[in-house]
């Protein structure tokens, strides 16, 4: 069952994460990285979930750190605990739906078997509930305060536009900067790493136990692709790494960790390889906008999808973009000659009503949408090759 519910991962996160959304309380608009951790928080809940139903209720796995710090950061930012119990309550259910699908497709799987496995995810959930409660319970009540705790308020109230004494933190504000956010085990490792790799002072603060601001400050600009090469060579596969681009001064600080900020969610998609604001900086800012996600899906892609069942238009636009709109190098990818190529754009443009060249851009992005499987767009329309 675990091995059939893991071949249909991706599509229970995206039934998942909605319902997650759905359950909503307004102070967690106080922190955006709440926001961002729900997803990452989903994600290790499902994993922890499977694994658990493959070992059984005697060798569950431990909780993952990850769902532990969710649970703390909740408590930082005074999101109720009913709320954050509920939305596992809510991933439990559906999981359990797909289960119950997959359990009338194979005789097998029901009668006893079905029973022992709904008891044991039960068992998962209670687990999980216990926990996670007693640790948001923990930070509620006891709170921290420690020099690592003063250190990152002062940085948040930094980025918040506050100007005071900066000499207790070790770090030049007038250099050049270029701002990092890593996320999951190993994340401080990896920055203190990379740091040391290229020289540079770093300035790193927690939010939460898996997730690290960092700056990297130099006095001549750093090399965004040089530190992708240094990152590449450190990230292991459970470390995410999103990147600014460089700056200077104070206000570049700011702006350069705002930057990776925005490519944090892209680069939670793409674990173990660094990903740059300047290459997902319209794909980032779709992101945060629900409005223009969907519209750009409903204008762009859905015209095509009576026409593209074997998913040959979607290949088609996908070579077409990546070769710099050359119909003969799209030709030579495709491995069809750029007659093709030219008649099925001509196809594209009849149904959705205008020339590539006009809306080139909000079709690439769509397409890339689709790709990250976000949870805004429903469904994939486009069959990928």
């Amino acid at each position: 069952m675990a091995e059939r519910l893991r071949a249909r991962r991706g599509e229970i996160e995206q039934a998942i994460l909605p319902r997650i959304h759905a359950i909503s309380d307004p102070k967690e608009a106080a922190d955006p990285d709440y926001a961002i951790g729900l997803r990452a928080a989903v994600s290790a809940a499902i994993d922890y979930a499977l694994a658990s139903l493959e070992r059984g209720e005697d060798q569950a796995p431990k909780i993952p750190v990850l769902l532990l710090a969710q649970a703390r950061m909740a408590a930082r930012n005074g999101v109720s605990l009913d709320a954050v119990l509920r939305r596992y309550f809510a991933g439990q259910a559906l999981l359990g739906d797909f289960l119950l699908e997959e359990a009338e497709r194979d005789e097998a799987l029901r009668g006893p078997t079905l029973k022992r496995l709904l008891r044991s995810l039960a068992a998962t959930l209670d687990r999980l509930l216990a926990t996670i409660g007693e640790e948001y319970r923990r930070e509620a009540e006891g709170g921290r305060d420690s020099t690592d705790d003063r250190r990152a308020e002062r940085v948040r109230r930094l980025l918040a536009g506050e100007l005071f004494d900066t000499s207790d933190l070790g770090y030049d504000f007038e250099a050049h900067h270029l701002g990092a956010i890593a996320m999951g085990n190993g994340a401080s490792e990896a920055t203190r790493d990379i740091a040391t790799r290229l020289d540079a002072r770093l300035l790193a603060v927690h939010r939460g136990d898996a997730t690290v601001w960092a700056w990297l400050g130099a006095r001549r600009a750093l090399d965004p692709s040089e530190l992708e090469r240094v990152a590449s060579d450190l990230l292991s596969s459970k470390v995410t790494l999103a990147l600014g681009e460089p700056a200077e001064g104070l206000d570049g600080w700011r702006l350069t960790h705002r930057q990776a900020r925005a490519a944090l969610p892209i680069a939670m998609r793409s674990p173990s390889r660094p990903v740059r604001y300047r290459e997902v900086a319209l794909l980032a800012s779709v992101l945060g906008d629900e409005l223009l996600a969907i519209s750009l899906r409903r204008l762009y892609l859905e015209p095509l999808v009576e026409r593209d069942e074997d998913g040959v238009l979607g290949e088609t636009l996908r070579a077409y973009f990546a070769a710099g709109h050359n119909v003969s190098s799209a030709a030579a990818a495709l491995g069809v000659n750029r007659h093709t190529v030219t008649n099925r754009i001509r196809v594209i443009e009849d149904l959705i009503g205008r020339s590539l060249d006009t809306c080139s851009a909000e079709l690439d992005t769509a397409l890339r949408l689709e790709e990250l499987g976000d949870p805004v767009l429903p469904a994939p329309i486009i069959t990928h090759a």
